[in-house]
């Protein structure tokens, strides 16, 4: 069953002729991203339009789609002021195209432009964004969907993607408060926005028919919030979390817990009637539940309700296989505000929790602030690893294994859904099992970005 928290808790390959099998087909869209200085109306219309980082002109940038076994190809051209490059989250990729700056690749300077050109064996809901100085460039704009399409798709009369975010702007001119990186907001929760939305918007509607029956695919792109979601006037089925699917669909009969980074499918049926509003509703800091997306219902798409839907075709490799004679690796999260670490190894020396936050860094994995030359794991291509998860804070954390999808270790020693962000709350530990089944060097880090630019962040190496 897919792992749920309420408030409570801490608010195959491409179809194809045999000739055409050597050429998967592209992604549809452009065959270029240009990340650029944009203009965007994210207030309310008697606010000013807000500067934001964007790719092609849009937030969130355009909507990527391309069939399962297919390739993306595209160049980003970097317009921006600053270097950047692309991390293609959730996708088990080469290294080479992973986009993390530092470790797979060298930053796009201004002016400059890089290559990814990638299969993606796995069909789902993903998404792409900026991974050089993340917590600034995805809070500007940085980040758009990546949509992998099944071979027979379910049945359903709209499939829709839901970005949702939040911005923290100035109540003067609607302009992103500065500095980014504000000591307050790296060592306490992390930067959250004054405004939600979804879709670069705050007040995102589409209209939709009784009975209809829709598939909602939500992105978390935020830098740090946790939505917590309910379905008003809608009935569904959550059938993939991470663009994974679930063995079957499962009834969303409660609350929804979306971390940053993660993803939910969900299929859903509209049971508002004509001339009501069906919403995705969460739950605000005041405890109060209020519409992040509304779906203003007009007249009807058949008169009955449907049968529930089949579960998504099983993307390839997701068995987790070797539990019990896995290496078995420990990973403690340390720091911040309020917590009770006296210090770390930084730069090659232990070094006082002071000292650290002079420099700006106020977290520890495994004892260790920020990236190191050598690996938190060098592990054998095709070894199954778990590896226990600590969360010694006071905060909680979404934590991001790139180049491979994980299954969580249950306490009777069961595996949860496949993911490849899951959140750790304070002082309740969890395990996670993988196969490193991707050689190449991956980074390993806190998906609240403030945390991972001021040092929750680690690597693995398989080779």
């Amino acid at each position: 069953m897919a792992a749920r928290m309420t408030r409570r808790a801490f608010c195959g390959a491409l179809a194809g002729t045999a000739g055409l099998a050597a050429l998967p087909l592209r992604a549809a869209g452009p065959q270029t991203l240009t990340a650029r200085v944009a203009t965007a109306q994210i207030a309310p219309p008697h606010y000013a339009a807000t500067e934001v980082w964007s790719y092609d002109n849009t937030l969130p940038g355009p909507t990527l789609r391309v069939p399962q076994g297919g390739r993306v190809v595209r160049r980003l051209i970097n317009d921006l002021p600053v270097p950047t490059s692309i991390h293609w989250h959730g996708i088990r990729i080469e290294n080479a195209m992973d986009g993390v700056a530092g470790l797979t690749q060298e930053a796009v300077p201004p002016g400059g432009t890089f290559d990814y050109d990638f299969t993606v064996p796995d069909a789902g809901t993903y998404w792409y964004h900026a991974h050089t100085n993340s917590f600034e460039q995805v809070a500007r704009g940085l980040s758009g969907a990546l949509i992998v399409e099944e071979a027979e798709a379910p049945e359903v009369d709209r499939d829709a993607v839901l970005v949702l975010d939040d911005w923290l702007l100035t109540p003067e001119d609607a302009q992103f408060m500065e500095p980014f990186g504000h000591p307050m907001s790296l060592s306490h929760g992390g930067r959250f926005g004054n405004l939600l939305g979804t879709n670069g918007t705050f007040d995102f509607a589409r209209d939709v028919n009784a009975n209809a029956r829709l598939r909602l695919r939500l992105i978390n792109a935020s830098n740090a919030r946790i939505f917590v979601l309910q379905l008003a006037g809608l009935d569904g089925w959550t059938v993939a979390l991470d663009g994974m699917p679930l063995p079957a669909p499962e009834p969303v009969a409660a609350e929804l817990i979306l971390a940053p980074a993660q993803r939910i499918d969900l299929i859903v049926d509209v049971t508002a009637q004509d001339g009501d509003t069906a919403a995705l509703l969460r739950l605000d800091d005041d405890d109060q539940w209020r519409p992040q997306a509304r779906f203003p219902v007009h007249g009807k798409a058949s008169a009955t309700r449907r049968d529930p839907p089949s579960a998504l075709p099983p993307n390839p490799h997701m068995t987790v296989s070797g539990i019990d004679s896995a290496r078995r690796l420990e990973l403690a999260m340390e720091g911040g505000a309020m917590g009770r670490m006296s210090g770390a190894m930084m730069h090659g020396r232990s070094m006082g929790f002071r000292e650290m936050a002079q420099q700006g860094q106020f977290w520890a994995l495994a004892g260790q602030v920020g990236m190191t030359d050598t690996p938190f794991a060098q592990l054998d291509r095709g070894e199954t690893v778990r590896v226990k998860l600590t969360n010694d804070t006071a905060f909680p954390h979404a934590m991001h294994l790139h180049g491979m999808h994980f299954r969580q270790v249950t306490e009777d020693g069961s595996l949860g859904p496949m993911r490849d962000t899951i959140l750790s709350y304070p002082n309740a530990p969890l395990e996670i099992a993988f196969v490193a089944d991707n050689p190449g060097q991956w980074l390993f880090h806190c998906h609240m970005l403030g945390h991972a630019a001021s040092g929750m962040t680690t690597w693995i190496n398989v080779s």
